[in-house]
């Protein structure tokens, strides 16, 4: 089984897992003398098995990220990479956003707001950054559908 595959098997059980627990909460209380639509029973075997299923993906996945190297990079490296570089690049566009706001004056006695920042030289690292976390993203999904898990 390729990574890529076992990463989405592990979305498709986070997502059954979900439901099962909306399941279980929706039949876990009945009217006296009624009986639930679903089986509680059965629905915490089903749990059971997802959660063993999930855990065990889990360790491999993470495994194989681990001893995955590219270019001198595991991939759990170039993910935490990935992840700050979304979180940089947010805070930076928020930083652009507001600081690219200019204030109207009505009239000249009106306190005048200025920028603190470079702005163009703001949005070009951001640019950077975005190119920078495309290319990232590209190579650790290629690596996702290259490699086979452990």
């Amino acid at each position: 089984m390729k990574l890529a595959e076992a990463l989405q098997e592990r979305a498709d059980l986070n997502h059954n897992i979900e439901q099962l627990r909306v399941r279980l909460i929706n039949n876990a209380l009945v009217q006296e003398n009624e009986k639930p639509a679903e089986d509680p029973e059965t629905l915490i075997k089903e749990l059971d098995d997802c959660t063993c299923r999930l855990e065990e993906l889990m360790r491999r996945i993470n495994l194989t990220n681990c001893s995955t190297v590219s270019d001198g990079k595991s991939i759990t490296e170039l993910i935490a990479h990935k992840d700050t570089l979304k979180m940089k690049i947010s805070v930076y566009k928020d930083l652009v956003a507001n600081a690219s706001q200019t204030a109207r004056r009505a009239r000249m006695t009106e306190i005048k707001i200025l920028s603190t920042v470079d702005v163009k030289k703001l949005q070009k690292q951001i640019d950077d950054m975005s190119k920078e976390l495309r290319l990232t993203d590209n190579r650790i999904q290629s690596l996702n559908w290259s490699t086979e898990l452990i």
